[in-house]
Parts: C-alpha cells; structure tokens; sequence
C-alpha cells in the first residue's frame, strides 16, 4: 500500500507541474489578456490541488492530512476570487480583445451606459 501511495504522490505532483507548464506556455502563446488569465486560473486551482495531494500522499499523516485541505480549500477560494478580480480589471482598462466572437459583455455596457443617459433606472 505504501508504494501504491508514494508512486500515486508522484503522478499527481508531476501531474500538477506540468500543468503549470502549460499555464506558463499559455501566457506566452495566448493572443489576449482574458485567455491568459483563464490559463492562470485554471492552473491555480487545479495544479496546486494536484502538488498539494501530491505531497500528502507521499506523507500520509492526519496533521498533513488536515493542513492539505485548508490549504486547497484556501487556494481554491481565492484563485478563483482573484481570477475574476484581475479579468474584470482588463476589462475595465479595455485590454484589447482578439475579436473572435461576439462580446456580450460589451453590449451590456453599452446598453447599461444608454440607460443612464435616458434617465432610466438600472437593471441589476
């Protein structure tokens, strides 16, 4: 069973290397600032829950146990606070977007910003 565990504690620490290797590929090779942020994003959340297993694995013991779970609950509660704080701010800045869909978003401002203008109240 311990060598079941140790080489299981391998595969999710290489695991979750490697997708932050992909995440640092993804910050050059993306074309926009909100790529790039979801590619971060993703690999917060998901690559160090894999390291963090990873380690407990290698060290099954009930204190490292209790500190993992804080520490991926912590994780992922503010990777993904921190994600949407960071694309809104692209946002807000205007960061040019690759256009390849249609933006949504900005057509709700613009009808947001055409509704203050009339004098309407905000949908919220």
């Amino acid at each position: 069973m311990s060598e079941f565990l140790s080489i299981t504690g391998q595969v999710a620490i290489v695991a979750g290397t490697l997708i932050f290797a992909v995440a640092a590929l993804g910050i050059v090779r993306f074309p926009d600032a909100y790529t790039r942020i979801s590619a971060v994003g993703t690999a917060g959340g998901l690559g160090i829950t894999l390291v963090i297993a990873g380690a407990v694995l290698l060290q099954p013991t009930v204190p490292d146990l209790v500190k993992a779970i804080l520490a991926i609950a912590l994780q992922l509660a503010t990777s993904a606070v921190g994600t949407m704080a960071i694309a809104r701010s692209a946002f807000l800045v205007r960061s040019p977007l690759r256009r390849l869909r249609f933006d949504e978003l900005s057509e709700r401002a613009r009808e947001g910003e055409a509704e203050d203008d009339a004098g309407g109240a905000r949908r919220g």
